[in-house]
């Protein structure tokens, strides 16, 4: 919404149609909720001074910032810190905030969560400046399958994951995971191939561990399983459609405005997102992306019947615009709740879920475990404090790899050291359990 490269934006609410192409084509209210966040942001979160420290790369000002805040904010969620502060103090405000939101859209369906998730959104800037990918976001985990390192020190030049795998192909789903003698750790595939190994790193949905893989309780510590039994996912749905230009930058000639518009709206599609790759090339419509309960809404319709539903409340916002008429393929939808190997989304904790959170983070700290409970690293961006950014699952891979390393015996080189050798100058704070 709003983007600069978003050719224009429609934001609907209560039967009411507003077209932009800059905040400043919106009425005055949109204003007055965008000041009203910046000062709930200021006044309530530190705002100016995360940013700076953040700018500056001033770790030892973040982490005292971010820990004050922590300890003050925990138990809040984003709803309440809204209420708590006096620029929000109109409801009207905080709803058009929670249906229209600020970066990638409407936020209400954020409300529930707890607030520090929402801080570490804002503070880093991960809502703003996206760029397409592409090929897909996809190609993360492709390329670092296929990648073939120029100088690799241990396998001739030409080595990839891809090509030290038989037959170029990853092993199949993992269906087991149990400690065996020697605190090892045994894994058993779907093709009922069975292996054990001195470590192994979990990068899958944490839930798994609880349903589709038989674990025993021996491979994580009771807290840790307390952990991921409370981590808290979001339900999300998506529909797109195929079309066959981006016909919705024709000027409308009744208005001389855009035929369709990016569009946010309170009616059930709730966010609308239009994809082109040049005039005249096919495009795609994402009909519909929804969050939660907008997401459950969709979950017992069809993908034909969603699209449908999806077209006629279109329909009552571009009121004669053909948009059936320009699709070429059958509507393509996700509900990542109802997916066996996601079961969600991404991880949003709930107020009181830091210090769950914190113990899934710091799992990769081994030698303060029990020695029969070592040897397996969680990692994934659910583990991290950033779920659904690439950058999260990176992060805590790279924990991981230094949890491995020292649990293998080895060691960083000092002048590189790894996220265990500063860990504690830089690990998240610690609230009290009592």
């Amino acid at each position: 919404p709003l983007a600069p490269h978003t050719p224009s934006t429609v934001v609907d609410l209560k039967g009411e149609s507003h077209y932009a192409r800059t905040l400043d084509d919106l009425p005055p209210v949109y204003h007055r909720v965008m000041e009203a966040w910046n000062a709930c942001l200021e006044e309530g979160a530190d705002f100016s001074a995360m940013q700076r420290a953040i700018r500056e790369r001033d770790v030892p000002r973040i982490r005292a910032v971010w820990s004050k805040l922590v300890e003050k904010l925990d138990n809040q969620t984003f709803y309440g810190f809204l209420c708590d502060s006096p620029a929000f103090a109109s409801f009207r405000h905080r709803e058009i905030f929670g249906q229209v939101g600020f970066g990638t859209g409407g936020w209400d369906t954020d409300f529930p969560n707890s607030i520090l998730e929402i801080l570490r959104v804002v503070y880093t800037g991960a809502d703003d400046d996206h760029r397409g990918i592409t090929g897909g976001s996809q190609q993360l985990p492709l390329r670092l399958w296929e990648r073939e390192p120029d100088k690799p020190v241990h396998w001739p030049r030409g080595t990839s994951l891809k090509s030290l795998h038989p037959g170029g192909t990853h092993r199949p789903a993992v269906t087991r995971l149990h400690r065996t003698a020697g605190n090892r750790i045994t894994v058993t595939d779907a093709d009922g191939a069975i292996r054990t190994y001195r470590a192994a790193v979990f990068t899958a949905q944490s839930w798994l561990l609880l349903s589709r893989i038989a674990c025993d309780d021996a491979l994580l510590p009771i807290d840790h399983w307390t952990a991921v039994e409370r981590t808290h996912y979001m339900e999300s749905s998506k529909l797109f459609v195929p079309v066959d230009r981006p016909f919705w930058r024709d000027t409308d000639p009744r208005t001389g405005r855009d035929t369709m518009s990016m569009t946010l709206t309170d009616r059930m599609t709730r966010g609308t997102y239009l994809l082109d790759n040049g005039p005249d090339r096919p495009a795609a419509i994402c009909l519909s992306y929804t969050w939660c309960d907008d997401s459950l809404k969709w979950l017992p319709l069809d993908a034909t019947e969603r699209m449908e539903v999806m077209l006629t409340s279109l329909g009552e916002i571009y009121p004669g615009v053909d948009i059936r008429g320009h699709i070429t393929g059958s509507p393509v939808t996700v509900s990542w709740e109802a997916e066996p190997h996601f079961l969600g989304a991404f991880k949003a904790n709930l107020p009181g879920h830091y210090r769950y959170q914190r113990r899934l983070f710091t799992h990769f700290m081994q030698e303060r475990l029990p020695a029969d409970r070592r040897g397996l690293f969680l990692a994934g961006d659910d583990i991290s404090w950033t779920a659904g950014w690439a950058e999260g699952a990176v992060q805590t891979a790279l924990n991981a790899v230094w949890g491995v390393l020292r649990h293998l015996g080895g060691g960083t080189d000092p002048a590189n050291p790894g996220p265990g050798d500063v860990y504690d100058d830089i690990a998240p704070v610690a609230l009290p359990e009592d």
